[in-house]
């Protein structure tokens, strides 16, 4: 690896970092050959960030450095790479040893270089690059996922005004990287503060992908093998969570904010809505011919009770400026994500949870019912009627809930292994 290295030294910046990229071609195809899983050693992750990121561990060697042109050239040289490698192994393991985060100085070069790739991917619809961005969304911490998504959406909802129908046409391109950059978009826009509520173009292209087609948002968690866990902090495996968010909270911060007409974005938000009940139903169906009906929380209790506690807080700003109206859609609507979620198995939670969870909220005649009813179980159900699935099964891959609830700490798991394509039909509808 010394002579490697020594020879690096002697090129100018752009040939230097070709030369790493056909080193790690070679060195993963040989790995390939004899290992299943292949291991990135400290050196070739330091050949990377020295003659790629140009981020030296060794402060006394003063390295060439890329101009703007040749990093052009670099990304070019990249795109190309990615496009013309025929396997899907080789090409998802040089990815991962580009821009896998590594905890160094070197992860701000290596992460605006990944956001400049992947947004040149997404102008010049390279798949190849795309479907590695998507498992690179999977695996990676949700603080370097929602960097990843700002990037697109500066680039591409901001920057370049009528850019954004580049964006909405990998829909079709990548339905997998698709999914991934919902989860990451409506992680990034929470509602907590102005600056982090999607604008109108972003919210009508994120609504249109799932209007059209729901099971969009179910490809991560149909491609993932059955006993398989997320790693620790990394993205929820659908973007469920960020959706429910946006509809219940959307209501409250509009008026909140007190948005200009003009901006008015509630019919989206009601499609959104409604799009949202339509993928719980669909999850329903999945759940239960994979026989974890009960057993496997896809809207996690914990992650209901951290949005409950938020509308509490914008309720009580609220309540001064006269927003009843605002304020009984957004339960309504909580109402209605809470009650089919329990009926499709994807919130696991007992009456009393719900009780004691909403009784810092307003009166609300259909959340009441929601509270005091039991949860209709699907055709079939192994469970008896009137009750709440993990009352009988203990959720798959989480410790049984305290009572009263609180934030539980999940065990670490080891990462999965994911599937790189599709393992159903998927077919847009139309």
């Amino acid at each position: 690896m010394s002579d490697i290295r020594h020879s690096l030294l002697r090129r100018d910046a752009l040939s230097a970092a070709k030369e790493v990229l056909y080193h790690l071609d070679i060195y993963f195809s040989s790995q390939l050959q004899s290992t299943a899983l292949p291991i990135v050693d400290k050196a070739t992750i330091e050949l990377v960030e020295d003659f790629i990121f140009h981020v030296p561990k060794d402060r006394g060697v003063q390295l060439k450095r890329m101009s703007s042109l040749q990093e052009l050239q670099l990304l070019e040289i990249m795109c190309s790479y990615f496009q013309e490698q025929s396997k899907d192994a080789v090409r998802q393991l040089i990815f991962s040893a580009l821009f896998s985060p590594q905890g160094n100085k070197a992860d701000d070069s290596r992460m605006a270089m990944l956001g400049k790739l992947v947004s040149m991917a997404v102008a010049v619809c390279r798949v190849p690059i795309l479907e590695c961005a998507a498992s690179w969304l999977q695996r990676t911490h949700a603080l370097y996922c929602v960097r990843l998504a700002k990037v697109l959406v500066d680039d591409y909802c901001s920057l370049v005004p009528g850019s954004l129908q580049t964006l909405q046409h990998i829909y079709t391109a990548s339905p997998r990287f698709c999914c991934q950059f919902i989860t990451a978009v409506t992680a990034l826009y929470d509602f907590s503060s102005e600056d982090l509520i999607p604008s109108p173009g972003l919210l009508e292209m994120v609504v249109t992908w799932i209007v059209d087609d729901p099971r969009l948002t179910l490809i991560t968690f149909l491609n993932m093998p059955i006993s398989a866990s997320l790693p620790l902090g990394s993205l929820g495996v659908t973007p469920l969570l960020g959706l429910v968010r946006w509809c219940v909270k959307a209501p409250l911060a509009k008026r909140a904010k007190e948005l200009a007409p003009a901006a008015d974005t509630e019919p989206f938000y009601s499609k959104l809505h409604l799009g949202v009940l339509q993928i719980l139903l669909m999850l329903q169906v999945h759940l239960t011919e994979k026989n974890l009906f009960g057993r496997l929380e896809l809207l996690q209790f914990e992650h209901v009770v951290q949005l409950v506690e938020e509308l509490a807080r914008l309720v009580e700003e609220l309540n001064p400026l006269n927003a009843s109206r605002e304020i009984e859609l957004s339960l309504n609507r909580l109402a209605q994500v809470l009650q089919v979620s329990l009926s499709a198995g994807a919130l696991l939670c007992t009456r009393e949870d719900l009780r004691s969870l909403c009784s810092r909220l307003p009166h609300n005649n259909l959340l009441q019912l929601v509270m005091s009813g039991p949860v209709q179980q699907p055709p079939h159900s192994p469970f008896q009627p009137g009750f709440y699935p993990h009352i009988h099964t203990p959720p798959l891959g989480y410790p049984p809930r305290p009572s009263p609830p609180a934030h539980s700490t999940h065990p670490p798991h080891p990462a999965p292994q994911f599937l790189s394509g599709m393992a159903f039909p998927y077919r847009p509808i139309r």
